[in-house]
């Protein structure tokens, strides 16, 4: 099974009911990266990648599509049965740029699922359930509007709630915190989410105001020295997520005991490959973890679910996808779902979904012989 053409794509996802606040940004537009593996045997394997805009990290969409021209030459004719092999490949086209190597990773895989007759769960290790518990992203808002979105939330059955907070006076994070705790109790479990934004000073007022309130304290300041000053200092524990830009700083933290669970994305690590070296690693060292990634449709939904089923139960934290944000769907026969709070694991070979080509407009590029 070699592969014969690249076809990449670009899909515009607006935000539903107008923007997505964090403490760094307000976004109302995302720009999708598609990329469509075609092989010699007829068979069509799906990758993406979608950064929250220019400045959530150092990834951007158009950043994504220049790293794909660079690789996408140098993959035309290879065989697909080795992952690593292609993996090796895409490092001699171009150092680094993980996240836009992580659409051929997922599209590899998806191909390499179908042509085995498999879902890219079982090339991932195997499932352990058939349904992963998701949880929901609140924006940065008033801590009244918040705590009803919150407890709509935990009604609709998400078992875990993310409450963005920062960009903003303290006094307000703190109210939000304690409004959301009232409106929910222990109907959820809670992750405060700084997203980078709070000086060192502000995340130690803010751990004491909010002493009272069981959460997770999600990466609250910008930098691993900032957030590494904080150990010994706060009695929440602290999730790191995008000071992990890759596998040596998932290491790093965790040599370093800074880190008492992750958010991870599975493009920013570069793929579902890289991303089950970390499962393993945190599993080894008993640590709770996410399975998102930054923004998307449908295939890189599919991406983060298939690997969600394959992590235990106790130490996973829920899986994050777009779909409470945007309409429609790019296989609108087998959509990503949340129902419930929770996402089924697609049981089809590979992926399980397959964009429908005529909705994304034409390539924006094509690569092959």
């Amino acid at each position: 099974m070699r592969i014969e053409t690249i076809n990449v794509y670009k899909c515009l996802l607006p935000v539903k009911g107008g923007s997505y606040r964090m403490a760094s940004d307000n976004v109302q537009l995302l720009d999708s990266t598609l990329v469509e593996i075609l092989t010699d045997g007829g068979l069509k394997g799906w990758g993406e990648t979608c950064p929250v805009g220019p400045v959530y990290q150092p990834h951007h969409a158009l950043g994504a599509r220049a790293a794909i021209a660079e690789i996408a030459p140098g993959l035309i004719g290879q065989q697909v049965s080795s992952i690593r092999h292609l993996a090796k490949t895409m490092d001699e086209r171009l150092n680094g740029h993980g996240y836009a190597k992580a659409a051929f990773d997922i599209a590899f895989l998806d191909l390499l699922g179908q042509h085995l007759g498999v879902p890219v769960s079982t090339l991932l290790g195997g499932a352990l359930t058939d349904r992963v518990p998701s949880y929901y992203s609140t924006i940065v808002g008033s801590p009244d509007e918040t705590a009803r979105i919150a407890a709509d939330k935990v009604k609709a059955g998400y078992p875990r709630l993310q409450i963005k907070i920062g960009g903003r006076d303290l006094e307000q994070d703190v109210a939000t915190v304690h409004k959301v705790w009232e409106a929910v109790g222990y109907k959820a479990r809670i992750a405060v989410d700084g997203n980078r934004g709070l000086t060192v000073a502000a995340a130690m007022h803010l751990d004491r105001l909010c002493q009272s309130v069981p959460f997770a304290f999600e990466q609250p300041c910008n930098t691993i020295e900032e957030v590494a000053s904080l150990k010994g200092r706060l009695a929440h524990p602290v999730y790191l997520d995008e000071n992990t830009e890759d596998l040596n700083a998932v290491l790093r933290a965790i040599s370093l005991s800074i880190a008492d669970g992750f958010g991870l994305k599975v493009t920013r690590l570069g793929g579902l490959s890289k991303m089950t070296t970390v499962r393993d690693i945190c599993a080894i060292r008993s640590l709770p973890h996410t399975c998102d990634d930054a923004w998307g449709g449908d295939v890189i939904a599919a991406a983060c679910v298939h690997l969600a089923s394959t992590v235990e139960p106790r130490r996973f934290e829920g899986a994050w996808i777009a779909q409470e944000y945007i309409d429609g769907h790019y296989d609108s026969a087998n959509p990503i779902v949340i129902r419930n709070g929770h996402i089924a694991v697609p049981q089809r070979p590979g992926l399980g979904v397959k964009p429908e080509t005529g909705t994304l407009g034409a390539p924006v590029a094509t690569y092959g012989r």
